[in-house]
C-alpha cells in the first residue's frame, strides 16, 4: 500500500520574516491541503520547520527559530509505521524527503487518521486469521478460506494436545467429577488475563519500538501476581461452597494462581519472541499464545488435583 503525499503544504525559505510567512498563508489558505506547519527549504531540500503556533509567537526570520531535527519519511517506508511516528513524536503532519534530502510533500493529519483506521480494521481482522490482502482487494471465497484454514488448523492441533492431555487424567476426574466441571472456568479465566496482557504488549511494541523487555515482562508478572491472587481466592471460595468440598476449593485457588502468571507470562513474551524472530506479533500471537495457555492452564490444574487428591 502506498501513502498519500500532498505538496499543496506552505513553504518558504530560512530568510523570510515570519510576519511575511503569515500574511502569505492567510491569503493562501484556500489552496493548502494543511496549514499546521511551515517547511523552510532551500535549493529544494528541507532544512527545517516551523509549526503556524510558533510563528504567532515569534518575531524574525524563520531560520532562527525554525526547528532542524527534522521527524521524516522516505517515499519507501511502510505506511503501518507513519501513524505510530507521529504519535511517538506529538506531530500533526510527517514531511517526506527522497535519499537525497529533497522535499517530495507532507503526509497530512488525515492521511495519518486514515493508515491508522486501516490498520486497526486489520489487527482485527488478524485476531481472527484473516491476512492482509483480505483487507487491501477483493479475495474471493478460495483465498479467504485459503487464509483462515492454516490458523484453524493449528487450532485444531492445539485443542487435539490438550484433549489428550485430559485423557491421561481420565481416572481421576472419573473418581472426582466436579474437576471436569471446573476446567472451562480454569481455562476462561487464563485466556481473558492473556488475552489483556498481548494487546498491551503489542501496542507497547508499536509505540515504543526501544522498550526494555525484561522490566515489561517483570511489571506484568507482578500485575499478574495480583489478579491471580485475588481471582483465584474469590474462584476457590465459591468453589469450594458451591461444592461443599474444600479440597476442591484449595485446587482451584493454587491453580487459577499458578495458571494466570503463566498466561501472562506467555501471552507477553511472545510477542517479543515473534518479533525478534521477524513475524508480525499482532498476526502470530493471537492463535499460538492461546493454544499454549490453555494446554498449560490445563495441565496446571490437573497436575495440582491429582498431587492434592
Amino acid at each position: 500500500m502506498k501513502f498519500r503525499i500532498t505538496d499543496r503544504i506552505p513553504s518558504a525559505t530560512p530568510d523570510m520574516p515570519t510576519a511575511d510567512v503569515l500574511r502569505n498563508v492567510g491569503e493562501k489558505v484556500g489552496e493548502y491541503d494543511s496549514i499546521d506547519y511551515v517547511y523552510i527549504l532551500e535549493d529544494g531540500k528541507l532544512l527545517g520547520v516551523a509549526s503556524i503556533r510558533e510563528l504567532l509567537s515569534a518575531d524574525g526570520k524563520l531560520g532562527d527559530i525554525m526547528k532542524r531535527d527534522i521527524i521524516s519519511l522516505t517515499p519507501e517506508d511502510d505506511p503501518f509505521d507513519i501513524p505510530y511516528l507521529a504519535l511517538s513524536h506529538g506531530i500533526k503532519a510527517i514531511p517526506v524527503v527522497d535519499h537525497e534530502g529533497r522535499f517530495r510533500g507532507v503526509v497530512t493529519h488525515d492521511e495519518i487518521i486514515r493508515i491508522l483506521k486501516m490498520e486497526a480494521d486489520r489487527d482485527i481482522l488478524h485476531f481472527g486469521g484473516v491476512f492482509h490482502r483480505v483487507i487491501d482487494q477483493d479475495p474471493g471465497a478460495l483465498n479467504m478460506v485459503r487464509s483462515r484454514v492454516p490458523w484453524l488448523v493449528v487450532g485444531v492441533i492445539g485443542g487435539t494436545i490438550t484433549a489428550a492431555l485430559i485423557g491421561s487424567f481420565e481416572d481421576l476426574l472419573s473418581e472426582f467429577i466436579a474437576l471436569a466441571s471446573f476446567i472451562p472456568i480454569m481455562v476462561y479465566m487464563s485466556d481473558a488475563v492473556g488475552t489483556q496482557s498481548e494487546a498491551l504488549i503489542i501496542r507497547k511494541i508499536a509505540v515504543d519500538p526501544s522498550m526494555r523487555p525484561l522490566l515489561y515482562i517483570r511489571r506484568e508478572v507482578m500485575v499478574a501476581a495480583g489478579i491471580g491472587a485475588l481471582s483465584s481466592a474469590f474462584a476457590g471460595l465459591m468453589a469450594g461452597l458451591t461444592r461443599m468440598n474444600p479440597s476442591l476449593g484449595l485446587i482451584v485457588f493454587i491453580s487459577m494462581f499458578f495458571s494466570v502468571l503463566a498466561a501472562v507470562f506467555i501471552s507477553t513474551a511472545s510477542p517479543l519472541v515473534f518479533r525478534r524472530l521477524g513475524f508480525d506479533p499482532a498476526v502470530a500471537t493471537g492463535p499460538l499464545a492461546t493454544i499454549l495457555s490453555d494446554f498449560t492452564t490445563t495441565l496446571i490444574y490437573l497436575s495440582v488435583a491429582s498431587s492434592l487428591l
